[in-house]
């Protein structure tokens, strides 16, 4: 019996959906994750890459995103950094470093 999506997989589409919300979707281009623990929390830390079509909206997406408040079930974003934001003609490519904690039950 599968428990349902990963925190990788709930945290890539609540992205995703806050984009879509904003008016500028946004494509994964790249995702990755890795357990995380310390003495008092589990969870994952994640690295995202995300592109988009260059657009007004864009930018004021990820102007807020790392306040943005993003909804994973049995989650929390703990932290969300923009490492860094690349500009073409025709693409913004958008890294991500987040650290998401396991809800206690």
């Amino acid at each position: 019996m599968s428990r349902g999506p990963d925190a990788g997989t709930l945290l890539r589409r609540a992205i995703e959906a806050n984009a879509e919300a904003a008016g500028c979707p946004v494509v994964p281009v790249e995702s990755d994750w890795t357990r995380w623990a310390s003495a008092t929390f589990t969870g994952a830390r994640h690295l995202l890459a995300l592109a988009a079509p260059p657009s007004p909206a864009l930018d004021a997406w990820i102007a807020h995103l790392p306040e943005a408040e993003l909804r994973l079930r049995g989650h929390l974003v703990a932290d969300l950094v923009i490492e860094h934001v690349r500009r073409a003609a025709d693409a913004v490519t958008v890294s991500l470093e987040v650290l998401t904690v396991e809800e206690r039950r």
